[in-house]
């Protein structure tokens, strides 16, 4: 990520919004913001393939059946909307995974859904992107996830509906058919 031209771009916003950026208060305001934006978008430096290798970490499972699931939900995670650049806030992640004779650590699995957030993102592909890393790291075809949260897009600006929110289903594999599997999401 190139820190010293976001600075060169802050400047200039600051500056376009009618603001002095020489003022006490926005002096280190636009290396403040480069360094904010390389930790929230930390994620768009990696493929999917280089997460799942990131957080692969899986442990033998031979004793779990293959029509037993893995489930963890209320993985909190937030991102920024691509079409405005908006806060997507209050999102929680449930990931579930059918095991194919390894189980990731669970810790892994908040990991992975905390680094594919952090990228520009669409909801949407948001799960589809967790679906997919956790599918290659954990070894498994079989995956689903729901994602429920806010976009500032629409609480704090334009329509301004303050209560609302989105709700994104993905399902790989078994999950697709199987309503027994979905409903372990919600």
């Amino acid at each position: 990520m190139d820190t010293k031209k976001i600075e060169y771009h802050i400047r200039g916003l600051l500056e376009a919004i009618g603001e002095d950026p020489d003022r006490e208060g926005l002096v280190e305001t636009p290396a403040r913001v480069a360094e904010m934006l390389e930790e929230m978008l930390e994620g768009t430096a990696y493929s999917n393939h280089e997460i799942a290798c990131m957080f692969g970490k899986t442990f033998a499972s031979e004793d779990i059946d293959a029509d037993e699931a893995i489930v963890m939900k209320d993985i909190t995670v937030f991102s920024y909307c691509e079409h405005h650049l908006a806060l997507m806030y209050d999102m929680t992640v449930n990931v579930a995974y059918i095991p194919r004779g390894q189980v990731l650590g669970l810790s892994k699995i908040a990991r992975i859904c905390d680094m594919a957030a952090k990228r520009l993102q669409l909801q949407e592909r948001l799960g589809r992107d967790i679906a997919e890393i956790i599918s290659e790291a954990a070894g498994t075809p079989d995956v689903g996830v729901l994602i429920r949260g806010s976009h500032s897009c629409m609480t704090a600006r334009g329509i301004k509906n303050a209560s609302s929110r989105t709700e994104t289903r993905t399902y790989l594999g078994r999950f697709k058919e199987d309503q027994a599997l979905k409903d372990l999401l919600v």
